[in-house]
């Protein structure tokens, strides 16, 4: 066994049963690996912490690490409220482009230009999707679709 973090209780390095490696490397390695080979695609969202947490049989606090380290390779991108997601791959010339999307969906009513092309009454409630695509933070394309609201299924 190789010698791990420095113990508080004893103040002296103590053995981890993962060959030298912490266990937030092993959990990024694997999941790098699963990026890098395309099982998780990029855009995909990665499972959630307490998926990992399970999956890994590894603190809270272990996944995280595991996650920030992926974070600071550009491998993954974190949004507040979204979850954690594989960033995009490099370009063919090798630059760092990043590129996201982000898309909502919202009920809005129908203005009469909208309603004139749905045939609809002017106020009839549509489902509108926007997307937004950003390269490198700065907003490159929005774009909004609409659909009338079915109730029924």
């Amino acid at each position: 066994m190789a010698l791990g973090k420095t113990s508080a209780r004893y103040g002296e390095q103590v053995p981890t049963p993962h060959y030298g490696q912490p266990r937030y490397r092993v959990i990024a390695d694997e999941l790098r690996e699963r990026i890098e080979s395309g099982t998780i695609s990029p855009g995909t969202l990665l499972p959630t912490e307490s998926v990992l947490t399970a999956e890994f049989r590894a603190s809270r606090g272990t996944v995280r690490q595991a996650i920030a380290v992926l974070r600071d390779e550009r491998l993954v991108a974190t949004e507040h409220g979204r979850g954690t997601y594989a960033t995009p791959r490099r370009n063919e010339s090798g630059s760092d482009e990043r590129s996201d999307t982000e898309t909502r969906q919202r009920e809005v009513a129908a203005d009469p230009e909208l309603a004139a092309l749905f045939a609809v009454e002017v106020g009839t409630t549509l489902v509108e999707q926007q997307s937004a695509t950003r390269t490198n933070g700065a907003v490159a394309t929005v774009v909004r679709t609409y659909r009338l609201l079915h109730t029924k299924q």
